[in-house]
Formats: C-alpha cells, sequence, structure tokens
C-alpha cells in the first residue's frame, strides 16, 4: 500500500497547509459532539465519574468512558479508512493528500457515531445478548472512539502492510476471546444477527 503524500510544513497540491487540515479536523470533532449533545447523549456517564477505562461489558457504563474493549474497534476503523484513502488515490491516478484523506476519515468516522445513537440502531443494538445494559454513547465516548480512529489513520500510514493487517488481526481474535465481541461480530450481529453468535456472546 503506498503511504499518502508527505505532510511537513509544506502545501499540498490544494495549497493548503497542513494547519488548515489540523484546523478542520478539530472542527469536525467539536461539530459532531454538538450534534450528539443536541441529540440528547449524556455528555458523560451518567454515573457522574469519567474513567479512562471501563472493561465491564454488561453493565450501563459500557461505552461511556473513554476507553472500553470496543475502542480497538474504533483502531481497525482508522486502518480501513486509510485503505480508502489509498484506493481512492489508486482510481484517480495520484494520492489524496494526506490531509483531505484525514478528514475525509473524520466525517465517516462522525456519521457513524451519529447513526450509531440514534434510537433505531440503539435497539437493534439491544436486541442481541451483549448489549441489553447498552442505552447508546455518551458524548465524551464518541469523541475518544473519533480519536482512536485518528490514532489507527496515523498508524496505518507509518505501519508497513502487514504490520497493519497483523495488528487488525491480533486486536479481533483478542477482544473476542475476552469479551466474546468484536468489530466483525459487531457489524454481523448488527446486519444480520445470527443465534448461534447471540447465544455464545450470553456465555461470558
Amino acid at each position: 500500500m503506498a503511504r499518502g503524500a508527505a505532510m511537513g510544513g509544506a502545501a499540498d497540491e490544494r495549497g493548503l497547509r497542513p494547519a488548515v487540515y489540523a484546523v478542520g479536523a478539530i472542527a469536525l470533532v467539536a461539530i459532531t459532539a454538538a450534534i450528539l449533545l443536541a441529540m440528547g447523549r449524556t455528555p458523560i456517564c451518567t454515573c457522574g465519574t469519567v474513567e479512562l477505562w471501563h472493561g465491564a461489558v454488561h453493565d450501563s457504563g459500557n461505552s461511556q468512558h473513554l476507553t472500553d474493549w470496543y475502542t480497538p474497534s474504533h483502531v481497525i476503523h482508522g486502518f480501513v479508512f486509510y485503505m480508502g484513502a489509498w484506493l481512492i488515490g489508486r482510481l484517480r491516478g495520484k494520492p489524496l493528500p494526506f490531509g483531505l484523506a484525514l478528514l475525509l476519515a473524520i466525517g465517516a468516522e462522525a456519521a457513524w457515531e451519529i447513526v450509531e445513537n440514534t434510537d433505531m440502531v440503539i435497539e437493534r443494538y439491544r436486541a442481541t445478548n451483549i448489549a441489553l445494559d447498552y442505552y447508546g454513547d455518551s458524548v465524551i465516548n464518541s469523541v475518544s472512539d473519533v480519536l482512536f480512529m485518528i490514532l489507527g489513520f496515523f498508524l496505518a500510514r507509518s505501519f508497513p502492510v502487514w504490520l497493519t493487517v497483523a495488528a487488525a488481526v491480533l486486536m479481533e481474535l483478542f477482544v473476542g476471546y475476552w469479551i466474546h465481541d468484536n468489530l466483525a461480530l459487531n457489524i454481523i450481529m448488527l446486519i444480520y444477527p445470527i443465534e448461534a453468535i447471540n447465544q455464545w456472546q450470553s456465555a461470558i
């Protein structure tokens, strides 16, 4: 996978400097947080605390704090979005400017965080045993998810392809082993729930 255009301090093909993209990234994250607040999402956990790590899956604190067992899936989002930006670059015959690719990735992740916290998707999650206590993300958790996606995007830019793939597989296997859920299973159970997986997840 080809690496994106070097950023440095120089302007890209559009004449935009890294600082412009950085401001755009901050603005996108802030707008996402504002939309989630307007949707009625709680700023932080209703328990009144902000934990760096929350390891319990089957309780109302899941997806309410800074990091949890689903944080690695957002790092993998960054890997996937970087690959998508690379593919777009291949189609257009030259790499996307890295700053633009990053803004597109943040926009995609932000859109998912908003959709994920709609009543329809929350109820879809709650139809499975592993998410019975899930009532949506806190705003701070959603913002943290976006930031970890950005981390994954930067890691994919720095890692060789084999290491990016290996890291994604290892994260999926590790999280899947410990909590009977991961990004792949999450997608499957959201789109087409399988009762055998549902029963296996309820066993923890």
